[in-house]
Order: C-alpha cells, then sequence, then structure tokens
C-alpha cells in the first residue's frame, strides 16, 4: 500500500532501480562533546555505544564489519547486492581529514558500494572535511546526518548537546554551498526533557523553514540504561510519551513537512535489554500501522498543511 508520505524505501529504489541495505559500521570515532571537545560525559541520552548498538561486530576491523553485517542481513535479504555504508554511532567527522579518509576508504571501496552515510554533528564540519564530502558526492551518492534533535537551545543544554541552533542553520547553508550534491539529513527527537507538543511540532516547523534539506529523521525518546538522562526521569523532569501522544505527534509533523523532503525515520528501534521505556515502541509494525491509520483517519498526507497555507 501506498505510503501517506515521502518514505526512504520508495526513495532508495526510484534512485538505485532495486532494493539496497544501509550497512552500519563503528569506525571508532568520538563526539566533541564526551571527550572535552566542547563537553564532557556526551548527550544524556546517549548510551556507551553511542547509537551504535544494533551493530554486528562493532570492535572489529571496519572492512570485517562490512562483510558481517552484509552476510547478516543475507539471511533475510540474499538477493540483494547494492549497499550504502552507513558511519552511524557517535560523530564521524570528529577527527582529522586524513583520518577520516583512511577510514572511510576501508569500507567503500568494497563491491557493491553505492553510496555513503555519514553521522555527525554540526561543529565537526571544517571547510576540509566537507571538501573531502564534497570529492566523495562526485564518487558515489553521499548523505550527511546531521545531528538536531530540538531547536531550542534551552532543551539542548538539558541533554548536553553542547552546540546551538543557530549553528546547526549555518553548517547547513556551509554544505549546501561546498558541498551542493551531497544530500542533508536532519534529526530530530520526539518527548525529550520537558518540550511539550507544540515544540515537537515547531521543531520540525523551524527545521524545514530555516534549513535547505532533502531528508528528516523523527526519532522517539527511548530511555536506556546506563544513560545519565536516567535521573531526569527518576526524578521527575522527564515524562514518557504514550503511544498515542507519540502517533499524533508524528501525525502533525509529517503535515507541515514539504512532499519533497523524504522521512527517513518515523520512530526507532531500541535493544530490548537495555530499554527502560516506553516499551510500547517494542512494537515497531504497531506504531508505524497506527501512524498510517491516524493520517488516513484525518485524510491528510505529508505536506498538506504546506499547501493549505500557500492557498491561503
Amino acid at each position: 500500500m501506498k505510503k501517506r508520505y515521502n518514505t526512504l524505501n520508495d526513495y532508495y529504489r526510484e534512485i538505485f532501480g532495486e532494493k539496497i541495505f544501509k550497512v552500519p559500521i563503528d569506525a571508532g570515532f568520538d563526539c566533541p562533546n564526551r571527550d572535552g571537545t566542547v563537553a564532557h560525559g556526551g548527550c544524556t541520552f546517549c548510551t556507551v555505544s553511542g547509537s551504535g548498538d544494533a551493530i554486528v561486530a562493532p570492535d572489529a576491523p571496519i572492512r570485517d564489519q562490512f562483510y558481517k553485517e552484509i552476510d547478516f542481513m543475507h539471511r533475510k535479504w540474499p538477493e540483494v547486492k547494492k549497499y550504502l555504508v552507513y558511519f552511524q554511532n557517535f560523530t564521524n567527522t570528529h577527527d582529522t581529514v586524513d583520518v577520516i579518509r583512511e577510514r572511510y576508504e576501508q569500507a567503500i571501496n568494497e563491491p557493491g558500494v553505492v553510496g555513503i552515510n555519514i553521522g555527525t554533528r554540526p561543529d565537526c564540519l571544517p571547510d576540509e572535511t566537507i571538501a573531502y564530502i564534497a570529492e566523495l558526492s562526485e564518487r558515489m551518492h553521499v548523505t550527511v546526518e546531521l545531528g538536531l534533535q530540538t531547536t531550542y537551545d534551552e532543551t539542548s543544554k538539558i541533554i548536553n548537546r553542547a552546540h546551538t541552533y543557530d549553528l546547526y542553520v549555518k553548517t547547513v547553508k556551509r554544505l549546501r554551498e561546498l558541498a551542493p550534491k551531497v544530500e542533508i539529513v536532519s534529526h530530530l527527537i520526539n518527548g525529550l526533557p520537558g518540550e511539550t507538543y507544540e515544540m515537537m511540532v515547531e521543531n520540525v516547523r523551524r527545521c524545514v523553514t530555516d534549513n535547505e534539506i532533502d531528508g528528516i529523521k523523527l526519532h522517539l525518546l527511548h530511555l536506556m540504561t546506563s544513560t545519565k538522562m536516567q535521573r531526569d526521569y527518576h526524578e521527575g523532569r522527564l515524562k514518557l510519551l504514550s503511544m498515542d501522544e507519540y502517533v499524533n505527534i508524528i501525525c502533525d509533523q509529517l503535515e507541515i513537512i514539504p512532499k519533497n523532503i523524504v522521512i527517513h525515520r518515523i520512530t526507532g528501534d531500541a535493544p530490548r535489554d537495555m530499554l527502560i521505556g516506553p516499551m510500547w515502541s517494542l512494537k515497531k509494525w504497531e506504531v508505524l500501522n497506527a501512524i498510517d491509520k491516524e493520517m488516513e483517519r484525518r485524510g491528510s498526507y505529508q505536506g498538506c498543511k504546506v499547501e493549505e497555507e500557500f492557498k491561503s
């Protein structure tokens, strides 16, 4: 059934002509708000693996990780022959450009690799790194997944993000100018401490209005064990969203995202043994189906509120 929003699966089939794998890799980078460059301790929601909890063999050499991941994926989809290398956890441009180049090239030259997805932050993209990313975009499909999480600086301080929204906007503009072929995807998290329903919707409105982006990832906040955010929860500063609340937030957000922007994610995955809550998030397909049903009930679709505003 055709979705009422612009899915990543449909987009990749359109540009690559077939199903592809996103192959997550731990390239051994750290984060500037963990190692003291801008702060210590990392984001309060982040686990010790830096959002790489699902990587099959994170301690293996990069090339070995690549083949272990695709061997694992081929058990379910043996027909897939094209891959996107996904440097996922921590901040994958947080080093010198020589180190970045050396680590990337270990995976992106393997047979079947048609592109690279780079997870990073707006404070870790100096001009020389962007120049290398622009060079890569002449060789393959390149996506920079740029972590934002919130447009509210007061929330950023609470979660120890250690950069401002203004810096984010400026970094997107620099990427656009210096690496025009690179696709930019913004990350936002729904359910951060202190953020209201209205703030979550406004996060998306600002993100798509202030920034020339190609895609967006909307994540549910997963409260995980061994994270600093546990204290916020136990001391009453964090209320976990119900499934109904989350579904309605996502639908309201989709309605204000222009139709040309690709929706890379509208929920998330978390290891069961590390998840404190919300536990309903483990039933991923139930959540996705509930979003589909609510969009259908409303008679709405991605960008419909943008079209109404334009008409008026």
